[in-house]
């Protein structure tokens, strides 16, 4: 998400939020402008924010005013401690250890269940290559890939 925040130019205000004046203070056509742009940009971002976020959650967050207030939200929502991520992580790898693929199967769909596991693990903060990932598939094929495997 911040990536595409970043690529359409709103991570700024999403990052550090917008300034808004001191009550009484006079601003010039310059920064009034400025303002009105920042506040431009700051809808645009809510609305992407809104758009890749689950209905389920959208509930909690409708409250709040700006992008930076959605995005602190969140971030503290779906952070998650180191001991949440050991946790995933031991999971994943148990899922990982465990994969073999089935007669039934087809290759594709069990590469697909591979790499789910994998990345969700790469997310969680494993270090796996793609060469530790081609391995266990080609250790875990059925029989009749024993030729491919060799």
């Amino acid at each position: 998400m911040e990536n595409l925040l970043r690529s359409k130019e709103y991570w700024q205000v999403v990052n550090e939020g917008i300034k808004e004046p001191a009550a009484g203070e006079q601003l010039s056509t310059v920064e009034l402008n400025s303002l009105e742009d920042s506040k431009l940009n700051d809808l645009k971002a809510k609305n992407y924010l809104f758009s890749s976020i689950v209905k389920v959650i959208l509930k909690t967050i409708t409250k709040k005013n700006t992008a930076k207030e959605i995005w602190d939200s969140m971030k503290l929502k779906f952070h998650g401690s180191a001991r949440v991520k050991k946790v995933q992580l031991q999971t994943l790898r148990g899922n990982y250890e465990l994969l073999e693929m089935k007669e039934e199967d087809t290759i594709t769909d069990y590469f697909g269940r591979v790499m789910v596991v994998t990345n969700a693990m790469r997310s969680c903060g494993e270090d796996l290559t793609d060469v530790q990932t081609v391995e266990k598939i080609l250790r875990t094929l059925t029989a009749k890939f024993n030729y491919v495997v060799c």
